[in-house]
C-alpha cells in the first residue's frame, strides 16, 4: 500500500465514522499478513451502540455494492468482526478493546489517515463557538 490511501478505503472509514464510532485506527498490515491489506478498529461505548455502528457499516458499504464475505459476533456486541476480504473492520465495545489491544498486537503496522479520518479528526479538535455572544 502507498503513502496515499486508496479512495475505496475511505468509503470504509466514512460508514464507520456514519454512527459516531470512537477512536478509529486504520492499520496498513498488507507487509504483516497474508488475510488482509487493513485494519480498521474503532469502538463504541455500549453494546447496542456497537451493534448500531456494526449495522450502519454494513447498510451503507452495501449502497456502493461492498458486500462483506462474513460478520461475526454481531449478536452478542462485544466485538464485531466485519471481513470484506482486503478490509477487516473491527467494532469493539471499548472495554473488550482495551482488553485484546489489537493495536499493541499490530504494533509494527502503519497507521493510514484517509481523508475523512483527518476531517473527524479536525472537528473533534476545533473549539466550540460560543452562543453567548
Amino acid at each position: 500500500m502507498t503513502d496515499k490511501p486508496e479512495p475505496a478505503l475511505d468509503l470504509y472509514v466514512k460508514a464507520v465514522l456514519g454512527r459516531k464510532a470512537l477512536n478509529v485506527v486504520v492499520l496498513d498490515v498488507a507487509e504483516l499478513t497474508s488475510f488482509s491489506d487493513v485494519f480498521i478498529i474503532c469502538s463504541g461505548r455500549s453494546n447496542r451502540q456497537v451493534s448500531a455502528i456494526a449495522d450502519f457499516i454494513k447498510t451503507d458499504l452495501k449502497k456502493h455494492n461492498i458486500k462483506p464475505l462474513s460478520i461475526e459476533g454481531a449478536r452478542d456486541g462485544h466485538w464485531v468482526l466485519m471481513d470484506y476480504g482486503h478490509v477487516i473492520i473491527h467494532v469493539f465495545y471499548e472495554p473488550v478493546r482495551r482488553f485484546y489491544d489489537l493495536e499493541g498486537l499490530w504494533t509494527d503496522a502503519r497507521r493510514i489517515i484517509t481523508p475523512a479520518l483527518k476531517k473527524a479528526r479536525s472537528l473533534a479538535e476545533a473549539p466550540e463557538s460560543s452562543e453567548d455572544s
